[in-house]
Order: structure tokens, then sequence, then C-alpha cells
């Protein structure tokens, strides 16, 4: 899984019939750090995202497991909402020491 961001909306007058009643929308990837990175794409919506939520998204084979039973044709697929993000903090560097010093 992988976190994005919810930029855009895509919409389609022509597109596969088992992908009739989902939602298109344009994602920005995120970085574990929260910084953008990488282009953006189109993700088929399982979870009912809005514009400018925090979301995961998978890819390949798990993005139309995530639409079962109808397995529709689909590159990626947001499958979840991130309520929250909880990142510990950097812990300092210890200092070197020295040969001559004892443990």
């Amino acid at each position: 899984m992988q976190l994005g961001r919810v930029v855009g909306c895509v919409w389609a007058t022509a597109k596969n019939a088992s992908l009739e009643g989902y939602r298109l929308l344009l994602v920005q990837p995120m970085a574990p750090d929260l910084r953008d990175t990488g282009k953006r794409l189109v993700c088929t919506d399982w979870t009912g995202a809005g514009a400018g939520e925090t979301i995961y998204w998978v890819r390949g084979r798990e993005a139309s497991i995530a639409l079962l039973p109808g397995q529709p044709p689909s590159d990626a697929t947001i499958v979840g909402i991130v309520d929250s993000i909880h990142r510990a903090a950097a812990k300092p560097a210890k200092a070197a020491r020295s040969k001559t010093e004892r443990p």
C-alpha cells in the first residue's frame, strides 16, 4: 500500500462496462514524510474519498481484488482513507566513542 492525496476527479463518458458505478480519482503519490513524490495517477475509488483527503492505494492485481466480486480492470485502487498519521520523532545520533573510552 502507498500513501497519496486526492487532487481531482476524472470524468469518463466512455469506459469499460464493468467500471460503471465506480468513481475515478486523480491521486498524487506521497512519500512517508508526506511530501509529494512521483507522477499523479488515476485510481478507481472503493472508499468514497473526497478531494484533499489523504488515502492509501494499491496497484497491480490487488487493485482489482478490492473491487470483488466483479474485479473490473483497474491498475490502481483507493482502498482506505487515512484518519491520522503518527510518526516517531527522529532519535538523535549517538556520539562516536574514542578507542580510549570504556563502555
